[in-house]
């Protein structure tokens, strides 16, 4: 017989005692980022990219250059074989008579070049002193009328009195025709460049102008070492503005100015412009065809070639000095 109670306190054995015990395995940590991109897959990749990229941008630069190279390879091409073949970026026939027209008197070349660099170069220090003086006051919260100079110097970049008192203002008034004083004046003020001015000295901190006061600094002290040095990105970029429209500059020439000796280069070279088309309208001079197409690439060639020179030594200022005032 069977013991009833043995059978009472017998207990059941557990499946989950029986089975063997699973081992669970940690998970797997993800690899970091700087594993990834030290992955050789990845590195070859990430270097492909950037070369292809590199590519990209040097097409676009040569794009960009190739109108220059152009300008230069017209300019030592012969006339004919720009009339018949057309420009190109290497000069198919090359001749030098563009050249050797402009340069038969070039005591004038000499007289406008020193007279350009030398407006240029003196009128945008002065250009850049007035507008920082003009831009610092307007610039402050704590300047009385800083309202009315605000408005004084948005008018008359919406209005102006036109050419004809232009005119009889400096000939009459001023007297200042043949004059160098009259190269300067014209592009000097740029509303526009004070108000950007206006703007970059306004992100300067408040508590940088309260410090140099109780310190005992005046407000001339605060605006020639620090302000302008806090804004050297911004006067670069006015710097390099300014010296184009001095450089660009022939109107002023053509409305007042009739000796040559004060000839601007952009002004001289209308001239040799002008005169060469109104000597191409005769079927020949001398046996030989004046090269009009030559001599117009010429003159690109020696207007804009320091110029551009001076544009790539501030390249670096403008991009951050012609997004001054933006909005974030």
């Amino acid at each position: 017989m069977i013991d009833q109670n043995s059978t009472k306190t017998r207990r059941p054995i557990s499946t989950a005692a029986a089975a063997p015990a699973t081992v669970r395995k940690p998970p797997r940590k993800p690899k970091s980022s700087a594993s990834l991109q030290d992955s050789p897959g990845v590195r070859i990749h990430s270097k492909t990219l950037r070369t292809i990229v590199h590519l990209i941008l040097a097409a676009i630069a040569l794009t960009a250059l190739a109108p220059f190279l152009i300008i230069i390879s017209s300019s030592l091409t012969s006339e004919q074989s720009l009339v018949v073949d057309g420009f190109a970026i290497w000069p198919r026939a090359f001749d030098t008579t563009a050249y050797e027209l402009i340069f038969q008197r070039p005591e004038r070349l000499y007289s406008a070049y020193s007279v350009t660099v030398y407006v240029s170069l003196f009128g945008t220090v002065l250009a850049l002193l007035f507008m920082s003086m003009i831009a610092y006051p307007m610039s402050r919260t704590q300047f009385r009328y800083r309202k009315f100079f605000n408005l004084f110097v948005l008018i008359p970049m919406l209005f102006n009195g036109g050419i004809v008192p232009y005119y009889i203002l400096v000939t009459q008034f001023l007297g200042l025709r043949n004059t160098l004083t009259i190269l300067f004046l014209p592009p000097m003020i740029s509303f526009y460049q004070i108000i950007l001015l206006r703007a970059f000295f306004m992100q300067i901190p408040n508590e940088m102008f309260d410090a140099a006061r109780a310190d005992g600094a005046g407000e001339w002290r605060i605006l020639f070492t620090i302000v302008v040095h806090l804004a050297k990105p911004a006067i670069a970029t006015m710097a390099l503005m300014t010296f184009l429209s001095y450089w660009n500059n022939w109107t002023t020439a053509l409305y007042f100015i009739d000796n040559w000796r004060l000839y601007p280069l952009q002004y001289l070279l209308h001239q040799l412009m002008r005169d060469a088309e109104a000597l191409a309208l005769e079927p020949q001079l001398g046996g030989q065809a004046l090269p009009t197409n030559a001599v117009r690439m010429a003159m690109a060639v020696l207007a804009t070639g320091p110029a551009a020179a001076i544009f790539l030594m501030f390249q670096k200022y403008l991009v951050q000095g012609i997004t001054l005032g933006s909005l974030k």
